[in-house]
């Protein structure tokens, strides 16, 4: 049973990795608007915490600072002297 487990969570994690890789290329690659971005990344952030109900303190400390990035990068953002909150 441990065995089936553990690749039941490997399974889990590659698909997180996949949808946030996909995440981050429709952020950088994409003609989104900002809102549109805003609701892209809620919508990973729900997804990962279907995979990983307990975790959302590791998506915002592991995930959110990297879409953050990409969004100051393609966006301006009011309110961030640096362009970096």
């Amino acid at each position: 049973m441990g065995e089936e487990r553990l690749k039941e969570e490997e399974k889990k994690m590659r698909r997180l990795r996949f949808v946030v890789d996909l995440t981050e290329a429709v952020l950088m690659q994409s003609a989104l608007s900002l809102q549109e971005a805003l609701e892209l990344i809620e919508n990973t952030k729900k997804t990962a915490l279907t995979l990983f109900p307990d975790k959302e303190f590791v998506y915002d400390l592991v995930y959110t600072p990297r879409f953050r990035r990409i969004l100051n990068d393609r966006f301006t953002i009011s309110g961030t002297s640096s362009g970096r909150n």
